[in-house]
């Protein structure tokens, strides 16, 4: 299962510094999914639902900053330096854009171990949160589906661009291409028939 989706900076961002991650959208899946956007699925039952909401954020604040830190560090490695956002030219950034896994121990920052999957594209990156066990392949292909209609559809890249003002966007896509935090079998029919829905959704 996947427990939560984020989009956040890579940098460059005027105005963060250079070791920081700015979260742009964040989604969790789990059982209190529908009551409260955010909770986690092991809820902590002392915890008020405000301060649940605050200990979420954190955690995935911690996400975005690890992310951040091995994309910078492979980039380095590389020799390839971190690209500003450039709009229309979302289809070639996403066919150079880096992939990755990483491990999180229990404790850190969940209370249990999990996998974040990773698509870095230029500044941006978004990031699927799996339980240990889920089909990475699969979860590879679902995120850059996200990745490209995002991309392509929303505008994401680019100065200045608005992430908030498109969540319920946002939201469609996940709904479609993970319901409920679960991922679908893709073939290229089934593809191209949510296509055609949340091309139907976006004008409306």
């Amino acid at each position: 299962m996947v427990h939560s989706f984020l989009i956040h900076t890579l940098g460059p961002v005027s105005a963060l510094s250079a070791n920081e991650s700015r979260v742009l959208f964040a989604r969790a899946f789990g059982p209190e999914e529908s009551a409260q956007r955010g909770a986690e699925p092991e809820p902590e039952p002392e915890l008020v639902p405000e301060t649940r909401r605050l200990l979420q954020k954190e955690r995935l604040a911690v996400v975005a900053r690890r992310v951040r830190s091995v994309v910078a560090l492979g980039r380095a490695a590389s020799g390839v330096p971190a690209v500003e956002c450039v709009l229309g030219e979302e289809a070639a950034a996403l066919g150079e854009a880096d992939v990755g896994v990483l491990r999180l121990t229990s404790g850190e920052p969940f209370a249990v171990e999990r996998t974040v999957l990773w698509l870095a594209v230029q500044s941006l990156a978004f990031c699927l949160v799996c339980d240990m066990h889920e089909n990475l392949l699969l979860a590879e292909g679902t995120l850059r589906n996200i990745g490209r209609r995002c991309l392509e559809e929303l505008r994401l890249l680019g100065p200045g661009s608005e992430v908030i003002l498109k969540s319920d966007r946002i939201d469609a896509l996940l709904n479609h291409y993970l319901p409920h935090g679960q991922l679908l079998f893709l073939n290229h029919r089934f593809t191209h028939c949510l296509d055609r829905e949340l091309s139907s959704y976006g004008n409306k």
